[in-house]
């Protein structure tokens, strides 16, 4: 796990810099406020993934231009303003291991600063005059908050289907990092069939993450995960692994899960209960199964790419979204 994180963070060193300098430089505020809250956010340690996949995906299809750092902002500028969004929502405490924006700032100052990001996002689309791009970065807006919204329609509920789930994790997550691969095939130029051969890769990647991460929430450790093991649950979130062993687990047990959940204050020796009962009923094995499918499709994808370093970095990604712990 290590050693491919290492590999990949070697191999995208510069553009990580890069990516970070076009982070700062292009954010723009007004207010002084407005920079000290979208900075909390943007720049506690997030891994940069969106950007890094659009100027990735850009350069796999040729891209020799010089604006593909400026517009990848728009998916970190974009993904930042959910965070802050969702924070509040969802009542969370911390983010990336410090506290939420909303307890330092407030909950009026998050919530506008968040749609500050998402204006900000849509402002650098515009400057491409591509009317493609506009159009992604629009749909991926509507989609997240709709994503958002269904969530917090079923919060608290245990007839959460597997199929609805999917539909949440691909507006609230898939659709932002589809939008970030297939934005750099069109900044490229490139020919439907590779912007196509991209967006189905970053759909797939994205489910996976989502999936990945609503692994952690069970099995990660707080210290490195950055936020409370168990998060989702205290917030009322059903995610895959308690949906498919709810479905598979008998009666009685199914009842004992159910309980354990509901309970937001539920003990750490509750929590291993419940772990060992998602455990035993198939839930983690089976969404770990569901994610390593899902990150097979997205390297199968992109294998329409003559072999190359991006290609091969794009490939170590996908594996990561899945083997990540954090």
């Amino acid at each position: 796990m290590n050693d491919l994180k290492l590999r990949i963070l070697f191999k995208v060193k510069a553009d990580l810099e890069e990516i970070e300098t076009a982070l700062a430089q292009n954010l723009n505020p007004y207010l002084d406020l407005v920079s000290e809250t979208a900075q909390h956010i943007l720049f506690s340690g997030g891994k940069r993934l969106r950007p890094l996949l659009m100027v990735l995906s850009a350069r796999l299809c040729g891209y020799n231009g010089n604006q593909d750092k400026f517009y990848s902002t728009i998916f970190e500028y974009l993904h930042a303003a959910t965070l802050l969004h969702d924070d509040l929502v969802d009542g969370a405490s911390i983010r990336r291991g410090k506290p939420v924006a909303h307890s330092i700032f407030g909950n009026s100052t998050a919530v506008l600063v968040g749609d500050f990001l998402l204006a900000r996002g849509l402002s650098i689309a515009a400057k491409t005059k591509n009317i493609k791009v506009i159009e992604i970065i629009a749909g991926i807006t509507e989609n997240m908050s709709q994503g958002e919204i269904h969530q917090l329609l079923k919060k608290e509920r245990f007839d959460l289907t597997q199929n609805e789930y999917m539909e949440i994790i691909r507006r609230k997550t898939a659709v932002l990092i589809q939008g970030a691969c297939h934005v750099g095939a069109l900044l490229a130029n490139a020919p439907f069939e590779h912007e196509n051969a991209l967006s189905e890769y970053g759909y797939n990647v994205g489910i996976a993450f989502q999936m990945a991460d609503d692994l952690l929430d069970y099995t990660a450790d707080t210290t490195v995960l950055g936020k409370a093991v168990g998060a989702d649950l205290r917030e009322g979130k059903l995610t895959l692994p308690a949906i498919h062993a709810i479905e598979n687990a008998p009666a009685e047990s199914r009842q004992k899960i159910k309980q354990i959940i509901h309970n937001k204050d539920f003990s750490p020796e509750e929590f291993q209960i419940l772990l060992e009962m998602l455990k035993h009923y198939g839930g983690i094995d089976y969404t770990r199964k569901q994610a390593t499918e899902f990150i097979e499709k997205a390297k199968n994808a992109i294998r329409i790419f003559e072999p190359t370093q991006t290609r091969e970095t794009l490939m170590d990604i996908a594996d990561y979204a899945l083997k990540r712990k954090t």
